[in-house]
């Protein structure tokens, strides 16, 4: 069915077309403009006016002219044809196959705005999903249908994480396996190649659906790329029930896209000229994730933003911190140390660890052991504080002992292999591990049988150890 169409436009401004308004035009319906060669592109209501409308094209305004140009309103939002062939599949940010293999067989279309889920309906999440990772396995815990965000810097190995993060997650004492769904929002050529590189290196790539905005994609293409994701993730979770992984970077490069097209519709700017709905449109993705009651699926979301200038309280991380259930911060400090994963050990947090942990779930010893691990390396960061001002060697023998984990905290627990999965009984162990350099009576958030239970053993064996060594 073809909608209503005029011929002529009114003006050309770069990517924005002004023509007659149809009298049923809505704010982002999709229109499809025509050349006088009879090419066709298309591009999504943005600002309407009584006789007026306003459209954004998805790509070049090349070849059109005011006089030839034809404007179709098709009356309906921006859809994308979804079903059980997404997997294995790679699209553009407008959910157009450009790998080749041609249009997925399916007669189901889907707004990629999504609908509101009812609140109601929401399944609070619970389920501990190993990463093998264990700054986030051990103290920042991702939970089955949580959204937990990675903020990094320019430079840092965000990527590396999140590729890891996709070949080893899974939900623990569940045989369900994780299918992945790929966004990539401006990002470089290399950074896209790298991800499906890693993908068919890890036999992962045939439950992976890949959506390729990149960075000489038009702006506009960046806005709808992560609504084409998630409508595909919503299809594979609550319809085909499959649990799902959701990787969407970079979102600083969707909140300047953002910017840009505010700016061109001449809207008045907000904190540092991002428009004022910044946090109500982040929250209409971020929001997007989740369990329902009814429905065997779900959707995880780990979104990676990079922080400009390494600035955390920048609005796009400001305001994601508010939406999401906790962030994964990487510190630049770390990474210049060596240590990977870099994850900062103090503002990274889970809102829905305390859930999903524990026993049945994890482990008996998992809360006492988190809890002990952030205080300890509080501390480690008053001392070297300290020690910068005073010297190391002006410091007292408890003082000493804490540097002392701070540096096996970092060397043992924190850092890990790209390639190695660890086990949360691993994680916990090493845990210990490094809690055993700490006094035992600064032992305050441990209960006194799990001490006897994991620690002492672990202290035996060093006092063996070294009466062997003398």
């Amino acid at each position: 069915m073809r909608g209503i169409e005029y011929r002529g436009l009114t003006k050309i401004e770069g990517p924005v077309v002004i023509t007659q308004r149809s009298r049923n035009v809505g704010f982002n319906e999709v229109v499809a403009v025509y050349d006088r060669e009879e090419g066709r592109r298309l591009g999504r209501v943005v600002d309407v006016s009584d006789e007026w409308a306003a459209v954004q094209l998805f790509g070049s305004n090349a070849g059109l002219s005011t006089d030839d140009a034809r404007v179709e309103f098709l009356g309906k939002p921006m859809e994308m044809r979804v079903g059980p062939g997404l997997l294995g599949r790679v699209f553009n940010g407008l959910g157009e196959p450009i790998d080749g293999c041609g249009a997925i067989f399916s007669s189901t279309c889907i707004d990629v705005n999504g609908l509101p889920i009812n609140p109601y309906a929401r399944v609070y999440p619970r389920d501990f999903i190993q990463t093998g990772v264990s700054a986030i396995d051990g103290m920042n815990t991702l939970i089955r249908g949580q959204k937990l965000p990675i903020f990094s810097g320019n430079g840092l190995p965000h990527n590396r994480l999140a590729a890891q993060i996709v070949r080893q997650a899974k939900i623990l004492n569940a045989e369900e396996s994780f299918v992945v769904v790929f966004c990539a929002m401006g990002v470089k050529y290399d950074v896209a190649r790298f991800f499906l590189d890693d993908f068919e290196r890890s036999g992962v790539l045939s439950n992976v659906v890949v959506f390729l905005s990149l960075a000489d994609a038009p702006s506009l293409e960046r806005l709808i790329a992560p609504r084409c994701a998630l409508t595909a993730a919503e299809c594979l979770a609550f319809q085909e029930n499959m649990h799902v992984l959701v990787v969407m970077t970079d979102m600083t490069n969707y909140c300047e896209a953002l910017r840009e097209v505010s700016s061109i519709r001449g809207e008045v700017p907000s904190r540092k000229g991002y428009p004022g709905y910044l946090y109500s449109d982040l929250a209409s993705l971020y929001e997007r994730a989740g369990k329902i009651t009814g429905s065997v699926g779900s959707i995880t979301q780990i979104p990676i933003l990079t922080m400009p200038n390494d600035d955390i309280s920048h609005p796009i991380p400001d305001l994601s911190g508010y939406i999401t259930e906790g962030q994964i911060v990487l510190d630049r400090e770390l990474f210049q140390r060596g240590v990977y994963p870099p994850v900062a050990g103090l503002p990274s947090l889970s809102r829905l660890m305390k859930d999903g942990i524990g026993p049945g779930m994890t482990r008996e010893d998992h809360k006492d052991v988190a809890s002990q691990l952030f205080a300890a390396y509080s501390k480690v960061k008053q001392v070297r504080n300290l020690a910068s001002i005073i010297g190391e060697e002006e410091l007292s023998a408890g003082d000493k002992q804490y540097l002392e984990f701070g540096q096996k905290f970092e060397s043992t627990f924190l850092t890990q292999d790209e390639n190695e999965n660890r086990d949360i009984g691993r994680t916990l162990d090493l845990g210990w591990k490094v809690l055993a350099e700490i006094p035992r009576d600064e032992l305050l958030r441990i209960k006194q049988e799990l001490i006897q239970k994991y620690l002492d053993p672990i202290l035996a064996e060093e006092a063996g150890s070294a009466r062997i060594g003398r």
